[in-house]
């Protein structure tokens, strides 16, 4: 097994879909968290001065998308067939448009402009978004959104919700399936012991 090493500050953000990918095959790797306040003097020993970044027996690797595409592909959490594989990856892109409208405001510095960005959010995104997981959902039988297996589409949806139910613990309330969904992810054996003790950040 190679020895892996994943890099990024002390957030969910960009790192905790390749985090929940070690965690949900039970793979072990080195989590390596950042301080904020060492950023400026770790970035010029960075790959491209940005995290996340993995080693893979010292190999350095970036972009956040290709190292969860990569360890999905190790880790059979890419489906049983190319069309699935496609499948799955067409949802993490429909996950990365989502997460698009909620990163837009919450970086966003004007008032004025920060409140525009979170009304539409909340909205167009929000309805529009839960009502697309929500249907691919019920159209497989499985309680997965992909196959008859977790793969990284459900891991990759797990994630991205986290920041609007911390907002709006209601949010499911009228979507049965995403709730049943998360639920599910949830009770992962494997998956529950580190939702449990992973530190806690806002995004």
């Amino acid at each position: 097994m190679p020895k892996y090493k994943l890099f990024y500050f002390n957030l969910r953000g960009r790192a905790e879909l390749a985090r929940l990918c070690f965690v949900a095959a039970g793979v072990e790797f080195e989590d390596v968290r950042i301080p904020a306040d060492n950023w400026p003097q770790v970035k010029s020993t960075t790959p491209h001065g940005e995290l996340p970044y993995m080693e893979i027996d010292g190999i350095r690797v970036t972009q956040s998308l290709a190292i969860a595409r990569y360890l999905a592909g190790e880790f059979d959490l890419f489906g049983s067939s190319t069309l699935e594989r496609l499948r799955i990856d067409e949802i993490v892109e429909l996950v990365e448009d989502f997460r698009k409208g909620f990163v837009n405001y919450y970086r966003e510095q004007d008032a004025t402009k920060k409140k525009q960005l979170m009304d539409k959010f909340e909205e167009d995104d929000i309805p529009k978004y839960l009502a697309i997981f929500s249907k691919l959902l019920s159209d497989n039988s499985s309680g997965y959104l992909i196959g008859n297996k977790l793969s990284l589409a459900d891991l990759a949806l797990y994630d991205v919700m986290q920041y609007p139910l911390d907002q709006s613990p209601a949010l499911f309330d009228n979507y049965s399936k995403l709730r049943d969904h998360r639920n599910r992810i949830e009770t992962n054996a494997k998956i529950q012991d580190y939702l449990q003790t992973r530190p806690k950040s806002a995004i």
